[in-house]
């Protein structure tokens, strides 16, 4: 069986406490987050709690998009988020997620990495697609729009 990792980091000129409200709820994710503007019609649904652990949110959008949901399942403030990632579309895989928040010399390291296996389409998938350079350059877009959003929040 074949796994993957995706891991990129970005130090964030802010603190911690400043960042980590943007990841941690999921209302949020539509101002940074990547994956927002593939599809303008895409439907959204939010459940859980508002923010932290148990809060929870699914998607469904155009063949781009695909369909799936998040979760977060574990919050330590400022620290660490840990999210449970499942797509349903267009095949289903379920892709363990976390951001960690780090201080560093000016500002605070955030790394956002994902973890899964490649089976069933996915191995298929895998042949033809390195998701290391796929989702690395998503994961590095979503980071530069997360400073701008925090930037933008401080002015």
């Amino acid at each position: 069986m074949s796994t993957f990792e995706v891991r990129r980091s970005a130090v964030i000129p802010a603190p911690a406490e400043e960042i980590f409200p943007l990841v941690n709820n999921f209302h949020e994710w539509t101002r940074w987050s990547p994956w927002e503007t593939i599809d303008p019609g895409m439907s959204r649904r939010y459940f859980g709690s508002g923010s932290g652990a148990g809060a929870g949110y699914e998607w469904s959008g155009n063949r781009k998009a695909g369909s799936g949901s998040m979760e977060i399942m574990e919050s330590v403030p400022s620290r660490l988020i840990r999210i449970r990632l499942q797509f349903t579309k267009p095949f289903k895989a379920l892709n363990p997620t976390s951001f960690t928040f780090t201080p560093a010399p000016g500002g605070t390291e955030v790394t956002w990495s994902m973890t899964g296996e490649n089976k069933g389409l996915g191995k298929v998938f895998a042949l033809f697609m390195d998701m290391d350079k796929m989702v690395g350059a998503d994961y590095k877009r979503g980071l530069a729009a997360l400073a701008s959003t925090v930037a933008a929040r401080k002015s």
